[in-house]
């Protein structure tokens, strides 16, 4: 079996190509599965993403040399055939497939299998061997239908409303705060949006995605005329000075992690509601499966253990070290 991709100290590298995929170190050529701090970097010499994943690239990285396909578009690279498909993630994000002399490779990048809204939705690549990520890759990590988490985070809204609180939320200002938008109901009250959250929003607004209406927390706005409002903020913000103008507030955070009790308990949060951008236990299996791959690589999770898991179900797996899960702007959880 021919290696198409290898494993190095700058990243996932395909020699064919002579590209490097989610580089974490400098190099002339990334292909970038989508724009969280962690899997798209500063600093290489040309990049390739989707073309859905590109607004938000140059918001995040800047004026960068920047060239995209669609989903589904094949482009020859040497001596290697590269396409994006739909991680389902958030928006834009794709797993990047490479074929090389009939041998087909899979990078999953970050994943989910539930619609989302915002999203093009998940959808398996039949490969020989697959790389994948395992952030919840233990068998507790299993999601709730999403719609009956946000019934339940609105309920919780409207109680706090009626009592005069603010309700103020700590969620990823790339996919999850938008998850979030799109299943508010606004008849409850205004929505406040942090400025890092509200920049997010008009790129993907100027994409056609559609979210509610929200108010950028300017310091000149009066809270006394938005009582009982949704502040939405990223998780860096909470506890900050600026989430302290908001009194009195109920506070909580959405997370695949809120599903351990004991992180929402460490965080001194009222409420923790499981939302995930990430592949719970059994979507991880069944994302697996659908590839049929035999050969699978797995990164940035609970790998040891979903790597025995696999060995258990059959699969040649193997472990795969690298820099995934390390964002330095607050958004590390799944």
């Amino acid at each position: 079996m021919s290696e198409v991709l290898t494993f190095t100290d700058r990243g996932i590298y395909c020699p064919a190509a002579d590209v490097y995929i989610d580089p974490w170190s400098k190099v002339e050529r990334a292909v970038i599965t989508h724009g969280h701090a962690d899997h798209a970097r500063p600093g290489m010499g040309r990049y390739l993403a989707t073309t859905g994943a590109a607004p938000v690239l140059r918001h995040r990285l800047g004026d960068i040399n920047l060239d995209t396909l669609d989903y589904g578009e094949a482009q020859q690279i040497g001596d290697a055939k590269i396409s994006f498909h739909p991680a389902g993630h958030v928006p834009g994000s794709a797993q990047v497939r490479v074929e090389v002399g009939g041998e087909v490779w899979v990078v999953s990048g970050d994943y989910k299998l539930e619609a989302d809204n915002i999203s093009t939705p998940f959808e398996p690549v039949s490969c020989h061997s697959f790389i994948t990520e395992c952030t919840f890759g233990l068998p507790v990590f299993q999601w709730k239908d999403p719609a009956e988490v946000m019934a339940d985070m609105n309920a919780w809204w409207a109680a706090n409303a009626s009592d005069g609180r603010f309700t103020m939320l700590g969620a990823y200002s790339l996919g999850k705060a938008q998850r979030v938008l799109a299943g508010l109901d606004p008849s409850i009250g205004p929505i406040l949006t942090h400025g890092a959250v509200e920049a997010t929003n008009a790129v993907l607004r100027e994409q056609g995605i559609t979210l509610p209406d929200t108010i950028l927390v300017t310091p000149e706005l009066d809270l006394k005329t938005v009582k009982g409002a949704f502040v939405l903020a990223p998780p860096a913000a909470l506890g900050s000075a600026w989430a302290g103008r908001f009194k009195p507030a109920s506070t909580g955070f959405a997370s695949g992690w809120m599903a351990l009790r004991g992180i929402r308990r460490r965080r001194a949060l009222d409420r923790g509601f499981v939302i995930s951008d990430h592949a719970d236990w059994p979507g991880l299996n069944s994302a697996i499966k659908a590839t049929g791959a035999d050969r699978i690589f797995v990164t940035h999770g609970y790998t040891s253990v979903f790597q025995r898991w696999l060995e258990g179900e059959g699969y040649d797996a193997h472990v795969v070290s690298t820099e995934y899960g390390e964002e330095t702007d607050g958004e590390t959880m799944g």
